[in-house]
């Protein structure tokens, strides 16, 4: 049974890959560029679980808890790792998507997220982690704290997320059409293979995979959907302990991700293994680690936390986000601003000044 989590993450990987999703670029498109388009489409596969997922609860399905609330480790944990996965060059999904694709910086930043999150998950580090999750509050969810239905959260969230998609899918409207290449597919494979993913397709088809993770993640007995750092963390443990019972449905869904990716850029022509220099080996190092770190500490990665988590609509899952996003500006400031400061140190002065 744990199989399916094997095929539904090589569904994910190929849908990763073929949209480029990738929700680093989106955080970091709202500081750098003033763009909103890719957070939309983050939004949308937020909206579309959350209408599967409290629909499989009322079903009876699945079984949405609420829980406390650690906010100490959703604000501390998220701030970190929303700053590393700019030094990372990617998001936990993003670095497996792009592992992939055959780029070696992400495969080093992939270990390094899976070996920190081991060592603060069993390892060492646990001790801090349970400590900082230890400070919480007693009410775990939004609409328990607001004290209504959670549907009125849900109808919120989707015709919030609706109206953001229908803004820029008139601004698209009104832009001129790129000029395309011949094609050389036809039929079902120059969809999959050849024509770009547009952004809300992507997000619709990543949502729908998230309802699905849901029911047959249950199935197994994880009772929990899509998610990427546990699993992440269980793959060192195992190889380190032997332990088969760390090998569940969760472990399945991210080796599925590698090999649907994989599968998706040789597909497409876009597989390369292509070996970054000094400088980027570094930083995918240090980002990797201290993405495993962060990801710990708040209890889940961008998937676990600010995407699943928010479906369901979970305290820890939108105060995470928000940290990540606020720590991926502060990256931004501290890269994206050097560089800016380099070329201007750098520039030659104008004529007669």
């Amino acid at each position: 049974m744990i199989l399916t989590g094997l095929a539904l993450g090589a569904l994910l990987g190929f849908a990763l890959q073929r949209g480029r999703f990738c929700v680093t670029g989106a955080f970091r498109d709202v500081w750098l560029a003033r763009q909103s388009r890719w957070l939309t489409a983050f939004f949308v596969t937020i909206a579309v679980q959350a209408v599967g997922a409290f629909a499989l609860d009322a079903a009876g399905v699945i079984e949405l808890g609420g829980g406390a609330f650690p906010w100490l480790a959703a604000i501390l944990g998220g701030l970190v790792f929303g700053f590393a996965i700019v030094y990372a060059g990617g998001c936990a999904t993003g670095t497996y998507y792009r592992a992939g694709e055959g780029l070696i910086g992400s495969w080093i930043a992939l270990g390094g997220y899976a070996l920190a999150a081991a060592i603060m998950k069993h390892g060492p580090g646990a001790p801090v982690v349970e400590a900082l999750r230890g400070v919480s509050a007693p009410v775990g969810t939004v609409h328990e704290l607001l004290g209504v239905s959670p549907w009125i959260l849900v109808a919120l969230l989707v015709a919030g997320t609706a109206a953001a998609v229908w803004h820029h899918l008139r601004k698209d409207a009104a832009r001129p059409k790129p000029v395309q290449l011949p094609a050389r597919r036809t039929g079902l494979a120059r969809i999959l293979f050849e024509r770009p993913w547009n952004a809300f397709a992507t997000a619709l088809v990543i949502g729908l995979i998230g309802i699905a993770a849901f029911p047959l993640s249950w199935a197994t007995g994880r009772e929990s959907g899509l998610g990427i750092t546990t699993p992440s963390a269980d793959i060192v443990a195992f190889l380190v302990t032997g332990d088969v019972e760390l090998v569940d449905w969760g472990v399945m869904l991210v080796l599925g991700i590698l090999l649907g990716s994989f599968i998706a850029a040789k597909g497409s022509g876009e597989f390369r293994v292509r070996v970054p220099d000094a400088q980027t080996v570094l930083r995918s190092t240090g980002g990797g680690l201290l993405m495993g770190v962060g990801a710990a500490i708040a209890g889940g990665c961008t998937i676990g936390n600010a995407m699943v988590g928010s479906a369901t609509f979970t305290l820890q899952g939108w105060v995470s986000f928000a940290a990540m996003l606020l720590g991926t500006g502060i990256a931004v400031r501290f890269v994206f601003g050097a560089r800016r400061a380099d070329r201007t140190v750098a520039a030659p002065t104008p004529v007669g000044v």
